[in-house]
């Protein structure tokens, strides 16, 4: 846990909780406000027809009239800052909660296990309480989907020479997002209530693009005949209130305006809102990302790249931006029947629809696209600033694998983790041995993870490590599948058959496996265990392998330049002690016969 981020997120938290109450008040006022001056508007209105010489109530009305415009726009600016506000404060309310330990709150992609990957399903990248859940804070599904693609390892599409310098620019990336909390937090802040469904949205454009409306809407013709009618309503209104017109002139114009507007624009506006106002939250989220995206001045190079190409669609968005704020003023009755009356806005709202459909298929895969990698980026930056003990690892380009790592722990573990130094040289096989809950599983599972961590330039959780580029193939936990007839061991057969296909002759795997063949007897286990790693050993193959197979730590000495026994010991006594030490040598004590004595004496 980060102390001091910890202490930054309570301190903000109390701050806009402050901020809110103060907002949720004035918002009341603006309420009564519109009422009261739409009220006024009613009732000069009413008293021009029942006076004589009442020009003048014409004029307070109009002045009402502009009140409430006024009014009205300071009510949506205000619930503009509530709502940002809320989204903050919900934003670090999550990251306290990541602080305790509580990661019920973060997505856990449960979608995307896949038992048969070559290591995902083994090192819980993906579940309750996976590695996706504490790096997780996408605000997209387009977002989620490429974060997803990273831990699953990605990066194999890369050679190493690209990986290693990839993972240097990506360093850079995350080092600089993460001294940038304010940006990373109002960028979290876009989806924290409803993450943007990428899918629907890209939807939604080519929906766009099939909508038909007629091309007069767009023409200089039409446009003009908009503008000299909203002149000349307006100059009536001038010269009603001066007395050289009828005062019932500007209100049969204005009725007049509403049902043009209704009679050219009620369908297309029906078929805009269909497409558009479902997803008008969403695109606004892109749209106050592109806003918050251009209002920083970034120093890496990639996000210098990823900037220039959200800000390539920065005009169709702003465009956007305006349509769906158009949309907003006509959100109710009462807005529909004033902005048409007084400026045609259905009419308004198809031309620049009509115009703005032209160039958006242009662009809305581009900026979807960036928007993405920008939810990968915060989403990596917000776990580099939360876990202030890990480090940066040093990657580095050779073909063969090598591990070096001291101090090195499972994340999932935090503070009450035991360290431990550990180094894989390429082409040896490390046996560990130890008895039931002595730490072996977990171990694997610590290489594994780590260096996913690694390769995603993320921080590791180790003093120190230095690591290579291979591929990485694991076999911890197999399951059978009756549905398809597939025994517990044809399931470990089919794994290794896997693991055997996965190798690549130029490429340096490495294999972490935790107990081979443990679907059968102990003599055809032992033997077909042999089999493999002999077999496997002659491959461009590293390997480490946990045992309860004491048999198997044989091979070093069969093979003393290749095979080497490491142990996680335990001590005897009136009770177990459990050191969770990796050392060198075969373990000498194991523990399920005392275990059971212990439960047979209760």
């Amino acid at each position: 846990m980060n102390k001091d981020l910890n202490t930054y997120y309570h301190r903000q938290v109390d701050e806009l909780s402050k901020a809110l109450i103060a907002l949720r008040a004035k918002s009341k006022r603006f309420v009564v406000s519109e009422v009261l001056s739409f009220l006024s508007i009613i009732v000069f209105i009413v008293l021009f027809t029942m006076l004589e010489n009442g020009a003048w109530t014409l004029l307070l009305a109009l002045a009402f009239l502009f009140f409430y415009f006024l009014i009205r726009h300071r009510d949506i600016l205000n619930d503009q800052r509530i709502e940002k506000n809320e989204n903050l404060k919900l934003v670090y309310e999550k990251e306290l909660c990541y602080q305790k330990g509580d990661f019920s709150k973060f997505d856990n992609g449960k979608r995307y296990i896949d038992t048969m990957h070559q290591f995902t399903y083994d090192l819980d990248v993906f579940g309750e309480g996976s590695l996706f859940q504490r790096i997780n804070r996408t605000i997209s599904s387009g977002g989620s989907d490429c974060l997803a693609a990273h831990l699953s390892g990605n990066w194999e599409a890369m050679s190493a020479t690209e990986l290693v310098k990839h993972i240097k620019q990506r360093g850079i990336t995350i080092a600089e997002l993460s001294s940038n909390e304010y940006f990373v937090s109002h960028f979290k802040a876009q989806g924290v209530q409803k993450m943007i469904d990428t899918d629907a949205v890209k939807k939604a454009f080519a929906n766009i693009s099939g909508i038909k409306i007629p091309g007069y809407f767009s023409t200089q013709l039409f446009r003009l005949f908009i503008y000299a009618n909203l002149t000349g309503f307006y100059f009536s209104v001038f010269f009603s209130i001066r007395g050289f017109l009828p005062g019932v002139l500007p209100l049969w114009w204005g009725m007049f305006n509403f049902f043009l507007a209704m009679l050219c624009s009620h369908k297309y506006i029906k078929l805009i809102n269909e497409v558009v106002s479902k997803l008008q939250a969403q695109i606004r989220g892109y749209v106050n990302i592109s806003s918050l995206v251009n209002e920083q001045t970034f120093q890496s190079p990639e996000l210098i790249t990823l900037k220039a190409q959200l800000l390539s669609a920065k005009d169709s968005l702003e465009r956007l931006e305006r349509i769906l704020q158009k949309i907003d003023n006509r959100s109710n009755e009462l807005g529909v029947v004033l902005f048409n009356s007084f400026g045609l806005l259905d009419i308004i709202i198809v031309r620049h629809f009509l115009n703005w459909q032209k160039t958006c298929g242009s662009v809305a895969d581009k900026w979807i696209g960036t928007v993405g990698t920008f939810d990968v980026l915060v989403s990596m930056a917000t776990f580099n600033m939360n876990e202030d003990k890990a480090n940066a690892a040093n990657v580095v380009e050779q073909n063969e694998v090598c591990y070096e790592a001291r101090a090195i722990y499972h994340p999932f573990l935090g503070e009450k983790a035991v360290k431990n130094d550990f180094n894989i040289h390429h082409l040896d096989y490390s046996i560990i041995t130890g008895a039931n809950m002595a730490g072996k599983s977990t171990f694997l599972r610590t290489l594994g993870v780590n260096y996913i961590l690694a390769m995603n330039a993320l921080p590791v959780f180790a003093d120190s490590m230095r690591v290579s580029v291979f591929r990485l193939f694991t076999n911890m936990r197999t399951t059978d599948d009756l549905t398809h007839g597939i025994s517990y061991f044809n399931a470990e057969l089919l794994r290794l058959r896997q693991l055997i296909d996965s190798l690549r002759p130029t490429v340096p795997s490495l294999i972490i496996l935790d107990e081979i063949l443990k679907g059968t007897n102990s003599l055809d286990k032992l033997n077909g265990s042999r089999l493999f790693l002999q077999y496997i050993s002659e491959k461009n193959v590293t390997g480490v392998i946990a045992t309860h197979d004491l048999e198997l730590s044989k091979l070093a000495d069969e093979m003393p330049g290749r095979f080497h026994n490491y142990c996680f010991e335990i001590e005897l006594g009136e009770r177990i002690t459990y050191s969770y030490k990796i050392t060198s040598g075969v373990a000498r004590n194991q523990n399920a016969t005392f275990l059971l004595k212990n439960i047979l004496k209760t």
